[in-house]
């Protein structure tokens, strides 16, 4: 199976298999929360998740762009990276956006919530992505989960969290970590976002949103994990280093390798 849903595309991000082969540093088959444990090999499109015809797809790089050098000129862990391509306008659906999510459907199935201490990712941000849709044009990092709200009966949302803006400095590089416990902002989908008061259009920090979500009621759980984008803007860029707790998810074009974070 390809990751990459375009043939045209395919030499642009040069595009390998999705399914993860790369030997772990750390054993075990079942993926919890507290980072210690987890199967590279559940990775890949979810693809009740993805609209139109997006790329997300394990490549080498990228290095650069031209005239970057030092760290931030090539990928934070290892040669290679997840690459996203979605386009704004390219469906008969309404809105005509794609979406993508790349993600792990297994291993983080019926773990808590609540017990998230650690997420975060890098990312690259070429500058044309800011024309597409502005400074926080930018990729998320998106749980599927039971909220398990006292208060509402439904049993799905996803919690999204979008990154905050980075600085003109930061285009065309890759960036720093960009922590999500603490920079940027969440929200949740469907009616949990609506009782909670955390959703699209007023968005929370990541403390808030488990404080919303800790309401007395059975504890929230997750269903998958993972990488996401759309539908809203164009958007032509990398990801690499996904930390969940204790654990790095280290992107390659080769698989997905799992690190122990530093």
């Amino acid at each position: 199976m390809k990751a990459c849903f375009k043939g045209k595309r395919r030499a642009v991000l040069g595009v390998t298999a999705l399914v993860a082969v790369a030997a772990s540093a750390v054993p075990g088959s079942a993926a919890a929360t507290d980072g210690e444990r987890g199967s590279p090999d559940h990775w890949g499109v979810i693809t009740r998740n993805t609209i139109g015809s997006p790329v997300a797809a394990l490549r080498t790089g990228p290095f650069g762009s031209f005239g970057v050098t030092g760290p931030a000129a090539r990928p934070p862990y290892g040669r290679g990276s997840l690459g996203i391509e979605v386009a704004d306008n390219s469906t008969l659906l309404k809105p005509p956006a794609e979406a993508v999510h790349f993600g792990n459907e297994v291993d983080f199935y019926g773990e808590p919530v609540l017990e998230l201490r650690e997420v975060g990712f890098h990312v690259f941000q070429p500058g044309e992505n800011v024309g597409y849709g502005g400074p926080g044009n930018l990729p998320n990092i998106k749980f599927e989960i039971d909220p398990n709200l006292d208060r509402n009966p439904t049993t799905y949302s996803s919690m999204v969290w979008n990154p905050p803006p980075l600085t003109t400095n930061q285009l065309n590089r890759w960036s720093p970590y960009l922590d999500a416990t603490t920079t940027g902002t969440w929200f949740l989908t469907g009616s949990a976002g609506t009782t909670t008061d955390c959703n699209l259009n007023h968005p929370c920090t990541f403390q808030s949103l488990l404080s919303a979500l800790n309401d007395g009621g059975a504890e929230p759980v997750i269903y998958t994990a993972g990488v996401s984008k759309g539908r809203d803007n164009m958007w032509i860029g990398a990801v690499d280093g996904l930390r969940i707790n204790r654990t790095v998810y280290d992107f390659e074009a080769d698989g997905v390798r799992i690190r122990r974070a530093p």
